[in-house]
């Protein structure tokens, strides 16, 4: 998926009154100022409570479901091949959210101060802070894209990551 697309993405989602942020590599290269690598997907995290505008500008587009691992994750795929990996939150009166995890005792965190805006082209985006994303590439093993994306955080951040 290309940046292009990324920002078509979320100014329909804008227009549809959705608000979301960016996490995955794109997240990474969006907190970067710069793409680093080829995208095969895009991942948003988004409001539970605002899924049902998310899914209908997303089917207005042609993308329908092709998986659905609720309440955790699911992705939707255009007739291109395009995918959308998205990530229910559900948000508390302090600006925080949790996600469902595999082990419902132990949901993923989002403090309020992880979404912040990164820069995609020029343009302003919403997206996870460097430090959410360390959090996230934790817990398995990781890929040739995962490495990639850690020593970016390192290279412009200076922060720790585990690989």
């Amino acid at each position: 998926m290309g940046a292009d697309e990324v920002l078509f993405i979320l100014e329909l989602l804008r227009r549809a009154e959705a608000d979301v942020w960016i996490g995955g590599g794109w997240g990474i290269d969006a907190l970067i100022g710069e793409q680093t690598r080829d995208h095969r997907d895009l991942d948003l995290m988004h409001r539970r409570d605002q899924e049902d505008a998310v899914l209908a500008a997303l089917s207005a587009e042609g993308f329908v479901e092709s998986l659905d691992w609720r309440p955790i994750r699911f992705v939707v795929t255009a007739p291109d091949g395009r995918e959308i990996d998205l990530h229910p939150l559900l948000f508390t009166a302090d600006g925080s959210a949790t996600q469902a995890s595999p082990e419902p005792e132990r949901p993923f965190t989002y403090p309020s101060s992880c979404f912040v805006t990164g820069t995609i082209r020029g343009t302003p985006v919403p997206c996870l802070s460097a430090g959410q994303q360390v959090c996230f590439h934790q817990g398995y093993e990781p890929t040739e894209r995962d490495r990639h994306d850690m020593a970016q955080l390192r290279r412009v951040f200076g922060i720790g990551t585990h690989f």
